[in-house]
């Protein structure tokens, strides 16, 4: 390990952050091209983006964004850089869900340093709180993820047509191994540049720590085997049929993907309307093969117990009311039963149990102050694993798992994980028993043997749960394998996967031309760069920015940046293809412009950049003014928000502001709104009174003047669902002829987007009406909207509201009480009160 030197900068304190060679050198080659570095765990990637944030500051001033997928992440990294940076305490902020979006946008104009994650910046775009026009700098944590409707796709997209001096950084360990994902990673993220660093790199050699991989085999009980071999004879069957039925399944361990894919073109078939019987019968006997391919892997990979409680549990589905043809099949085949008699019989515990006791003990004899994680695929797993190791003297064990509850097992909030993290940093727990949450996207401390209870078959998963030892000193990592069970299957799967991503990231490295960093020992040109002092690379990293900014070259792209580049410019063409061209067009016409508008969109999508408005919005309701372009404005709910149309709209360069709407999920004008229904849920309603979609569109009708529904899909609306086309028919009816409520269809999103802006320039344009929301869901009794009355003060829910009214009586008696008097009621605490008393006493303005 070389001896410590630290970065000295202007921006960065003294003897705060290592000096590592190979990390400046990765970030000389990443501040001036869209860069995706891809750096082994615990090998710096943060200080990389450190490094490139502050040259850029100092080159280029305005804002940097540092982005990472889960809260904890972004506590992290908001400590690291408020502990290193010399920059005020305001100037470095923290975003997430936590933060009202009033004070995000007033944190987001004073600060320099935002450290965020991506769904709260992608809400705060389309809700126009901020703007990434002066944004230098985004660092995408955990690029890998920058796929599909990921917030970060998004967001890189945003980030490139909006701002003036736009810089990426793609940083992650574990890219995959798929070069059409990789690809999509680097095109969404603009890449131009791929830096990849391995443990074996001259350069990084002196600071990674001996890492011991060891693959321990084991054979299951006989028990277990005969266990296994009934429940393959029921597989065996199901496949069978499913060959039968024209759709072969040949592999000698059907993966959970393969099932899924086939799933998918099974359920296209039937939505198309030309599938035939076979299609149906497949789709049944496909849904019980993923039921007993569950079951097996239970027996090879996980014991009896877990089964047992799987096949009960089945057992238990089937005979309920309403259940499935392929679930009361599956329960009454033969070899099911006698699985789940031997099961019932068997005493046999998996060997893994015996093994992981060991392991764990072993360690903690030779090595007392010893901290180990043990990863599980299943939470019953990780249940077992924390009692049979509780037995244990000086083992200390706790179970670590994610926030979602179940019947019988309560998930952790983020609260109680931290405080568990803590515990184990500080000795109180030795042993971490943790499913998939501990993998990725939390502070994890060191540990000194990491213990796989099985392989994994993802190479971005198993490289970050190897990553968690080996940090600062020398770890272990043992991973438990069945023999002759999928267990194996997984095992080379997950390590030929490792070997080719590294293969792709390298093709990809010399693909993009990135300046050449990876040392080879056998290159004597390499370790004499390899022989830097920091020193030497000070100065070259000084200087290379000193000669550019002397030079009249960069005078004049300092000029351009200043007066704003011609080139972000929109022209006429281009503003009226946003949908901003103040010619008006006969209201008669809606439909044949739509219809024409959908049908250009589907041909040749518009690559121009949406057309900004540069006025000063003087409110969101009014309509615009003659003398300005106009700007169209929608009315979202904040739950619409997860979906693609938001930013379909706002990519057609109309102005969008989040709110929680009672009634409508898209608010228009002051006549008009709209709810949106997928196909698939339209129908489901139907089925379900739970979701009650006629409520909702009773709602609406009653408080607008022109209520629409849009059902939004393709697919035929009783595809997956055993009702009758006439049910459907007579509700369609029902809603248009006794609701008076419009009703629309469109294919996907993006033809959504287009119907809603459309409707929106007849109603604000053609028509001059404001955007006003002001529908209220109808309260059915009076106390119901005496609760409804109280929950509206913000920060008094409906819990609070029911204790409140059950406490005083009436509202009357809440609103003249005291704060002394509030406070007494259980569950209500003194910022409740302060919040009612605020809104009863204050003057009207």
């Amino acid at each position: 390990m070389p001896e410590k030197e630290f970065i000295k900068h202007p921006l960065i304190l003294e003897n705060a952050v290592e000096q590592r060679l190979y990390q400046l050198n990765i970030a000389s080659c990443c501040t001036q091209k869209n860069s995706l570095v891809v750096l082994p765990t615990s090998l710096g990637k943060t200080v990389v983006a450190l490094l490139i944030m502050v040259a850029r500051l100092e080159r280029a001033g305005g804002k940097l964004l540092l982005l990472s997928p889960t809260k904890p992440l972004v506590e992290q990294h908001f400590s690291f850089f408020s502990r290193v940076l010399k920059l005020d305490s305001d100037q470095i902020v923290m975003f997430t869900g936590s933060v009202s979006p009033e004070k995000r946008g007033e944190f987001w104009e004073n600060a320099t340093v935002i450290i965020s994650t991506p769904q709260v910046i992608e809400n705060d775009l389309l809700g126009h709180r901020i703007q990434l026009d002066d944004v230098s700098c985004v660092v995408f944590d955990e690029a890998h993820r920058t796929v599909g409707d990921y917030a970060y796709t998004y967001i890189a997209e945003k980030y490139q047509q909006d701002a003036k001096t736009p810089l990426i950084l793609g940083i992650t360990a574990s890219p995959g191994s798929e070069d059409e994902k990789i690809s999509d990673v680097c095109q969404a993220l603009g890449i131009e540049n791929v830096i990849v660093k391995t443990e074996n790199d001259a350069d990084i050699r002196p600071y990674v720590h001996k890492k011991e991989v060891e693959w321990l085999m084991l054979s299951l009980p006989k028990d277990m085997e005969e266990i296994e071999v009934a429940l393959k004879k029921v597989l065996d069957d199901r496949l069978q049929k499913l060959s039968e039925f024209g759709f072969p399944l040949s592999a000698k361990y059907v993966s959970k993907k393969e099932l899924l894919t086939l799933q998918k073109t099974l359920s296209g078939e039937m939505k198309s309307g030309g599938a035939d019987s076979n299609v149906y019968s497949a789709i049944s006997v496909l849904a019980e093969i993923m039921k007993i391919e569950h079951a097996v892997g239970l027996i090879e990979t996980q014991g009896t117990k877990p089964l047992l409680a799987y096949l009960k549990k089945l057992e238990i589905d089937a005979s309920a009311s309403g259940s499935s043809k392929a679930g009361k099949r599956l329960v009454n085949d033969l070899y099911f039963r006698q699985a789940l008699s031997l099961a019932q019989n068997s005493e046999a515990e998996h060997p893994k149990f015996y093994t992981v006791r060991k392991i764990v003990q072993d360690q903690l004899t030779e090595f007392p102050d010893s901290k180990i994680i043990v990863f599980t695929n299943f939470r019953d797993t990780a249940n077992t694993v924390l009692e049979a190791l509780s037995e244990l003297p000086g083992v200390f064990p706790v179970r670590f798992v994610g926030q979602g509850s179940r019947t019988g097992d309560k998930g952790l909030t983020q609260k109680q994980q931290t405080e568990i993290l803590n515990q184990f940093r500080n000795g109180d727990f030795n042993v971490l028993i943790a499913t998939s949450v501990a993998e990725e996207g939390l502070d994890i401390p060191a540990t000194d043997l990491v213990v796989f209870y099985e392989p994994i078959p993802s190479e971005i998963r198993s490289i970050q749960r190897k990553g968690r030892t080996g940090r600062f000193q020398s770890g272990r990592v043992i991973v438990l394998v069945t023999k002759g069970t999928r267990d194996e299957a997984y095992r080379w799967s997950s390590q030929n996967k490792e070997k080719k991503m590294l293969s792709v990231m390298k093709n990809l490295q010399n693909s993009y031309g990135s300046e050449k960093e990876s040392f080879d020992e056998n290159n004597p040109e390499e370790d004499e760069l390899s022989q830097k002092t920091f020193s030497d690379f000070e100065k070259e990293f000084k200087n290379r920015y000193q000669q550019k900014e002397n030079s009249k070259e960069w005078d004049s792209e300092n000029k351009d940046l200043e007066n704003g580049s011609s080139e972000k410019g929109n022209s006429k063409e281009e503003n009226s293809a946003n949908g901003n061209s103040k010619e008006k067009e006969p209201g008669d016409e809606f439909n044949e412009q739509l219809l024409q508008e959908i049908r250009e969109t589907r041909d040749a999508k518009n690559n121009t950049a949406p057309a900004k408005n540069q006025a000063e919005d003087s409110g969101f309701f009014k309509p615009e003014s003659e003398s300005t372009d106009p700007i169209l404005k929608i009315l979202v709910d904040h739950r619409e928000m997860k979906g693609g149309v938001p930013k379909y709209l706002e990519a057609q360069g109309i102005e969008l502001k989040m709110a929680q709407l009672e009634v409508g999920d898209y608010v228009l004008s002051d006549d008009m709104a709209v709810e949106r229904k997928s196909s698939a849920d339209f129908a489901a309603s139907l089925l379900d009174g739970k979701r009650n979609l006629f409520s909702q569109l009773v709602d609406l009708s009653r408080t607008y003047k022109k209520p629409a529904l849009i059902v939004e899909g393709g697919d035929s609306m009783t595809a997956g669902h055993m009702i009758n086309p006439n049910s459907i028919r007579g509700a369609l009816l029902s809603i248009e002829m006794d609701l008076n409520v419009s009703i629309f269809y469109t294919q996907n999103e993006e033809e959504t987007a287009l119907l809603l802006k459309m409707m929106a320039k007849k109603e604000q344009i053609h028509e001059k009406k404001y955007v006003n929301p002001h529908g209220k869901k109808v309260a059915k009794t009076t106390a119901q909207q005496q609760e409804y009355i109280l929950s509206s003060i913000p920060g008094v829910g409906p819990h609070a509201a029911r204790l409140l009214l059950s406490e005083f009586g009436s509202l009357e008696n809440v609103f003249g009480a005291t704060e002394e008097e509030l406070c007494r009621v259980k569950g209500i605490g003194k910022k409740t009160a302060e919040r009612i008393l605020g809104v009863v006493k204050a003057d009207y303005k």
